[in-house]
């Protein structure tokens, strides 16, 4: 089957669990403009304990690159794949929607039901090429209508990893009278020269591709547009959210089944990343990809703050931030960073993981006890060890 022009949730479409709330004002943006008819795509778990007219246990989980509001639940209508950290709400799990009131946003520039490039602008066409940049703290803004319409003054919690954290990071910085406690992983104060370099190519492999059309694709038919920028953009970033170790161990130099690399056949781990470059093109969008990817390419807390130091003392939040032992991509010692500068917070979590950045998502079990050890206090969790030195 060929794929989609774009893989992005259109309107129309099942709307599965998502629900929306519209802001009534345009958008206005921090590198200026603004955008006009924004609306947030959002699902919840629980159900809100009122008290004196505002919500007591909301908690706020903000999605990486790739991810969307489909925190947890299986794919059907309107999902095309399972919540995306499965094990991390549930009963017994990190957030119990028995005692807590889960909301999960896709993020402005998205494009599984927030507004973004595949989404219709005002005249009635996709955004495509017109989609503006919009910045963490811009979506920080934007979020603001959502607490505002389901009754959140405080969130409980804020939690974020990877550009999930960037943006956790911007709600604590932009409105830290709104967030009590504050769970970032695998994220960075600002992304750095490296960061930004490991997406070059990525953007490249996209805008290079004869079916970008300059962003203009949306309405083309299946097999056009350009889903194979997006998947070698997709082969790139994978590897930079795995670990050589996982690598070497899991494909190592293995031919794929059936195939021989000295007379054209892939290597295993060429199967691996043609794999997961298929999935991603039939459930996302190319311009969401690049948009996003520029959203974390400007992440910089300390921006227009005083640097970096002063954006993070303005953080009043409960604090802790975690770290992936094998992090390559967003490295321990950006984590080591949050801690030292941000009040109060400490000492830095290391989850001991082979899978590198993935880990922050595959590691459910140790994510959970972190997060229960932030929301509930009590003995720290066992499996995490602190940064040495």
């Amino acid at each position: 089957m060929l794929p989609p022009a774009t893989g992005a949730w259109r309107e129309g479409e099942d709307p599965g669990r998502r629900r929306w709330v519209h802001l009534q004002a345009p958008l206005k943006l921090e590198a200026g403009g603004e955008l006009p008819g924004v609306r947030i795509a959002y699902e919840t778990w629980g159900e809100p304990n009122v008290s004196n007219g505002t919500v007591t246990n909301a908690v706020l989980v903000l999605h990486a690159l790739t991810g969307d509001s489909h925190v947890a639940g299986p794919a059907g209508p309107g999902h095309p794949t399972a919540g995306w950290w499965e094990g991390l709400i549930g009963p017994g799990r990190g957030l119990d929607p028995a005692r807590w009131f889960v909301v999960a946003p896709n993020v402005v520039g998205g494009c599984q039901g927030s507004t973004g490039p595949s989404s219709p602008a005002p005249d009635g066409r996709p955004w495509g090429s017109r989609f503006p940049l919009v910045t963490a703290r811009d979506s920080v803004v934007a979020e603001t209508a959502l607490a505002d319409a389901l009754g959140v003054e405080r969130w409980a919690c804020v939690v974020g990893g990877s550009m999930g954290g960037m943006r956790a990071l911007e709600w604590a910085a932009s409105e830290p009278d709104r967030v009590e406690r504050l769970f970032l992983l695998a994220s960075p104060a600002a992304t750095s020269a490296e960061q930004i370099g490991w997406a070059a190519p990525q953007l490249a492999a996209i805008r290079s591709d004869p079916g970008w059309h300059g962003g203009d694709y949306h309405d083309l038919p299946p097999g056009a547009g350009p889903h194979l920028g997006l998947g070698i953009a997709r082969r790139m970033a994978h590897l930079s959210y795995r670990s050589p170790n996982e690598l070497a161990q899991r494909f190592g130099r293995q031919a794929q089944d059936g195939e021989d690399p000295l007379h054209g056949g892939r290597y295993a781990v060429e199967s691996y990343l043609d794999h997961h470059a298929s999935k991603l093109v039939r459930r996302f969008d190319a311009a969401s990809y690049v948009r996003l990817t520029e959203m974390m390419n400007a992440h910089d807390v300390g921006r227009d703050r005083g640097g970096v130091a002063a954006g993070l003392a303005m953080v009043s939040a409960r604090t802790l931030v975690a770290a992936v032992s094998s992090d390559r991509l967003y490295p321990p010692e950006q984590q080591a960073e949050l801690v030292a500068g941000i009040p109060g917070a400490g000492p830095l979590r290391i989850i001991d993981s082979p899978y590198g950045h993935d880990g922050f998502l595959i590691e459910a079990a140790a994510v959970g006890g972190l997060l229960r050890e932030l929301l509930e206090g009590g003995t720290p969790v066992r499996w995490p060890r602190t940064l040495p030195g």
